[in-house]
This record gives C-alpha cells, sequence and structure tokens, in this order.
C-alpha cells in the first residue's frame, strides 16, 4: 500500500475532518484514482518512533497541473496560499531551488477512514529494507510452497506471507518465493532492497553469473529481472539455510497446513 506523510497539524485537520486534499511536487509515487493510500502523522518529523497510522484514504480524484496555473480558488479551498510566490517559496524549504512556477504539482483530494496504530514500523515509510525468501517441494517434484519475510535493518519483521503451489520443482518454489516478495516490497514503497536466499542457483542466475537453462523458469527470471530495474538499488546474496529461518518457517508452515 502507498504511504502519504504529514506533518502533525495538517494530520489532525485530516483526522477531524478538515481536511481531505494535498498537494505533491515531482510525485514519486504515481498516485492515480481509486488508490488507497496509508496516511501517517508525523508526530515528530525528526523522529520516526513517533510517527503513528492514523487510518486509510481512498484517492476519489487528481488534478494535474503546474505550479503557475493554480487558480485563487484552489489556493484559498485547498491549502489557503495568498500567493503564487508563497507556494512557491512554501515548497522550496522541501526541494529547495529546483522548484519554479512551471514545476508540475498533483492536487489529491480523498476519502479518510479513521484507524489508528501505535506501532511506529508499520508508520515508517520503508524506504530500505532487507527481503528473506525461500522456496520448498517435498519430494522434488512434490507439494511446494513459496515465502518471503520482509525486515527492516534490524531484522525486525515487517511483513511475511506464504502461499501453496501445489506440486512443482524446489527450483520453481524458490523463484516463487523470489519473485512474490520482489513484487511486493516494491508495492509497499522500497525503494532500496537487500535481498537473501539459500538457493545459489537462482542468486547466481539472477546475477548473471549463470545461465538460465531451464525453459520453465525462465519466465519467471525474466520477471524478477524487470521488477528489479524498478528499485533505485537492489542487490542478491546467497546465505546458508541456518541463516534463513524466517522464510523456511513460513514455507513449512504453509506445506504444513496442506496434510
Amino acid at each position: 500500500m502507498k504511504t502519504l506523510k504529514f506533518d502533525h497539524p495538517i494530520a489532525q485537520l485530516i483526522e477531524s475532518g478538515e481536511r481531505n486534499s494535498t498537494w505533491r511536487l515531482f510525485d514519486d509515487k504515481d498516485i492515480a484514482v481509486n488508490d488507497e493510500i496509508r496516511i501517517i502523522d508525523k508526530v515528530d518529523p525528526k523522529d520516526p518512533q513517533t510517527w503513528r497510522i492514523i487510518g486509510t484514504a481512498r484517492v476519489s480524484e487528481v488534478l494535474e497541473k503546474r505550479l503557475e496555473d493554480i487558480t485563487e480558488q484552489t489556493m484559498t479551498d485547498d491549502h489557503k496560499y495568498t500567493s503564487k510566490k508563497e507556494i512557491v517559496d512554501h515548497y522550496r524549504q522541501y526541494y529547495g531551488n529546483k522548484v519554479t512556477g512551471s514545476s508540475p504539482v498533483k492536487i489529491i483530494y480523498f476519502d479518510f477512514v479513521k484507524s489508528v496504530s501505535t506501532d511506529p514500523r508499520e508508520a515508517m515509510d520503508l524506504e530500505v529494507a532487507k527481503l528473506y525468501t525461500d522456496g520448498g517441494s517435498r519430494g522434488n517434484p512434490g507439494p511446494s510452497a513459496a515465502a518471503f519475510v520482509i525486515c527492516n535493518l534490524d531484522d525486525s519483521v515487517v511483513e511475511k506471507s506464504g502461499i501453496y503451489l501445489g506440486d512443482t520443482t524446489n527450483n520453481r518454489a524458490e523463484y516463487q518465493a523470489l519473485r512474490l516478495g520482489v513484487e511486493r516490497a516494491k508495492e509497499i514503497g522500497i525503494q532500496t532492497l537487500s535481498v537473501f536466499m539459500d538457493s545459489q542457483l537462482v542468486v547466481n542466475q539472477i546475477n548473471g553469473s549463470y545461465k538460465v537453462k531451464n525453459p520453465d523458469l525462465a519466465p519467471v527470471h525474466q520477471e524478477v529481472i524487470a521488477l528489479s530495474k524498478l528499485f533505485k538499488e537492489i542487490t542478491f546474496t546467497y546465505i546458508p539455510r541456518e541463516l534463513n529461518k524466517l522464510a523456511d518457517k513460513e514455507v513449512n508452515r504453509v506445506l504444513d497446513q496442506q496434510k
């Protein structure tokens, strides 16, 4: 889920129902109509441990303009600016002198639903994270599952998931786990990702050291490569199985449920 973070005074207005819009310059999250957005209150902007989720919002309308094309009606209705110069000066505090009258801005309207979380890890926009993945097959081929675990840099778990794949091979399960994990990491806004898995074959193929000779693995290999290009930075590292216990445990949990 995408996130929008607000300074505390603005977050309070959203929470009370007095504010239902935001302006975003140089939108790197590609926010669009019907997107579901997690709303975060940066209680103390310098201390992410104080941040909290105040609810979710569904985007109802998106207007794309240049700052110089903002009308006085929009200024007073949405953000109470008194002039276009005031708008430029305000956003230069965040983006520097690259902000000019021709800078693109998205005016985003949303319907807010309040829900409170006190876990600061949930409220932080995970721009940097670790991903552990594992796939397993009991029989090879046989009943198989794929799982991933997304963690903060201190290895505290942010999200984990596993799915049953039916009868397939161990290598295909490993690839499916990797694809699912990388895909989910992108969905929640991670930009720099360190991937760890205990399949030397898959890691070496993704890193280009080995060729993909199995035609069954080629399509999902290409999917992972394509997804990787969407990150600011991503690395793939082989680790021994004993260091991949979180993802391995999730695989076995799914397989045990199928008995």
